[in-house]
């Protein structure tokens, strides 16, 4: 689309767990006008350290955060040079991250990983959202809250993540205490990427109330850290700072970003978000009862309410964490994509990938297809969709995965129909977790790379027995951050007058089939089952299994 010299644009970048998207959006309307992406040199880290190549703990998971300037540098001038767009019609730049991805830091921004004499220390690096080697901790940060009636538990379903902030804190302190007590500031990546833009530090609401236990305008008690170790008492001390509303501008585009992006120096920065919530707004799902599920690797399920209530093993719920004036809730699935993708890329035969290029289809294409012949319950299999752990509504990531059901007549495409089948009863799982506590769930809205895919998309309309709208647009998260610029700049009085301009959606593009919701019902009762067998104490052998596994290893 060729851009117009009297229009205003934004910037949007998206920064994922393995690429940086940049998206140039038209002000008036939310045209999305040039995109480009950069992949990370290192990617995610969960394997061997690249400064040494020596091999991580099981479950780590890291990131350089050179990576992430790299993608500033690369696909914003990439994305604005194939828009056509002036640089001087830009007003202002946003973006998003996966979270909780948190590093430890100097006073000034700079990471301690960045430093020699912690090059080589796998704590001093940004730990990515799927690091979840902080299980004990969190599970000792859960006892002591219920034991203590913490009064902020109850906001995040009862329990809080491996994956989150004071987790991961502990977890530093206990194995690393010097690099522990060098960090400065412990930041989340969402808030970081913002202090590199525009020079000075702000804390998002979003990942403060989500991934850092601030409730009711604080955080836990400096009594209830210390009771966990005394070291950590001070902690706070690391994080505390002034939170800045979603929207809001963060600063002004510092000469020296300028320089790294091609953007104009004082241009508006908006302060920092993560990447499932700044997608609401993009699709337009800003009101009660819509719930948004960003679907990729991972699935966040996100969505507003008017009133406050305690969901059994949500994520969180915060005061303004999506939408200024509204309760902001969260759950999520640890494994979606990356479960299709663990399959296809380990399990298949060849004569699977020689088919699927004969047809010039992907792999994932060819198994959809063969998968969508088939009828409900005729592979005879269930699963349990916990490879990569549970984020809801059990919260825990010493949980794997499942398969029942296997005879020698079972082919690579009933296990992969049964592995998508399990997803969707995750989201089912979720979504009747929220009814039971009076948040009612009465449209879902897809965002994300899966969208695309026909078979999953009809599959969870059938499996939750409801109307799936579809953003329409490929960059949700990119977009949802450009919607953000645009309010930073003062384009817009509020994220949500931005969204009913510049948000886009496919209304109900899936429709439950009537006939298939039936016969998910019973499967879905088969797995709820399974999951409360091996996920609610009926059977501990994954966590047994896990430990056998770790200790074989270490």
């Amino acid at each position: 689309m060729s851009a117009n010299a009297e229009e205003q644009y934004v910037v949007g970048v998206d920064f994922g767990t393995l690429s940086g998207r940049a998206l140039v959006v038209r002000v008036s309307d939310g045209a999305e006008v040039g995109t480009a992406v950069h992949e990370y040199r290192h990617g995610a880290i969960d394997r061997t350290l690249p400064s040494t190549g020596a091999p991580l703990p099981p479950d780590w998971a890291l990131q350089e955060p050179r990576d992430w300037v790299d993608v500033l540098r690369t696909a914003v001038p990439e994305a604005i040079a194939l828009s056509g767009v002036d640089p001087a019609n830009v007003i202002g730049i946003a973006t998003d991250f996966t979270a909780c991805t948190i590093l430890p830091t100097l006073a000034d921004g700079t990471p301690l990983c960045h430093l020699p004499e912690f090059a080589d220390r796998p704590h001093a690096y940004a730990k990515l959202w799927k690091h979840h080697a902080a299980q004990g901790q969190a599970d000792r940060i859960n006892a002591l809250a219920h034991d203590r009636k913490e009064p902020w538990i109850g906001r995040y379903g009862g329990k809080i993540s491996s994956e989150w902030q004071f987790a991961k804190g502990l977890q530093l302190l206990e194995e690393d205490p010097e690099v522990y007590q060098k960090a400065e500031r412990w930041i989340e990546a969402a808030d970081w990427i913002i202090w590199q833009l525009c020079g000075a530090e702000t804390r998002n609401v979003c990942t403060a109330g989500y991934k850092g236990i601030h409730q009711d305008g604080q955080y836990p008690s400096r009594e209830f850290l210390a009771a966990l170790n005394p070291g950590f008492a001070d902690f706070i001390a690391k994080l505390e700072h002034p939170l800045s509303p979603l929207g809001a501008r963060a600063g002004g585009l510092t000469p020296e970003a300028a320089a790294l992006t091609g953007l104009p120096a004082g241009i508006a920065v908006a302060v920092g978000n993560v990447d499932a919530h700044v997608t609401a707004p993009a699709a337009r799902a800003t009101e009660p009862g819509q719930m948004l599920m960003v679907m990729g690797t991972s699935t966040c399920h996100v969505m507003n309410g008017q009133t406050l209530a305690q969901v059994s093993g949500m994520c969180g719920v915060v005061k303004d964490g999506i939408l200024a004036g509204s309760w902001g809730y969260e759950a999520g699935q640890s494994g979606v994509g990356d479960i299709f993708a663990w399959f296809v890329d380990n399990f298949l035969p060849p004569s699977y990938h020689d088919e699927a290029a004969r047809r010039g289809v992907s792999v994932h294409e060819h198994m959809s297809d063969l998968a969508a012949a088939q009828k409900v319950g005729e592979h005879g299999l269930i699963a349990l969709d916990w490879h990569n752990g549970n984020r809801s509504v059990l919260v825990d990531h010493e949980l794997s995965g499942v398969i029942v059901g296997q005879t020698l007549a079972t082919r690579p495409e009933d296990v992969y129909r049964a592995l998508v089948e399990a997803t969707a009863f995750g989201t089912r799982t979720i979504i009747e977790s929220f009814q039971r506590e009076g948040v009612p769930v009465e449209e879902l809205i897809v965002a994300g790379g899966l969208l695309k895919n026909r078979f999953l998309m009809q599959l969870y309309a059938d499996v939750t027995n409801r109307p799936l709208s579809i953003l329409a647009s490929e960059q949700g998260p990119a977009l949802g951050s450009a919607i953000h610029a645009a309010v930073a700049a003062g384009a817009y009085p509020d994220v949500a007058s931005a969204a009913a301009v510049m948000g886009r959606v496919d209304k109900h593009a899936y429709l439950p089939d009537p006939e298939r919701a039936r016969a998910y019902d019973a499967l879905f009762a088969e797995y709820t089952l399974l999951h409360d067998y091996f996920g609610r104490g009926g059977n501990d052998v994954l966590h047994r299994l896990r430990r056998i596994r770790n200790e074989a290893r270490a």
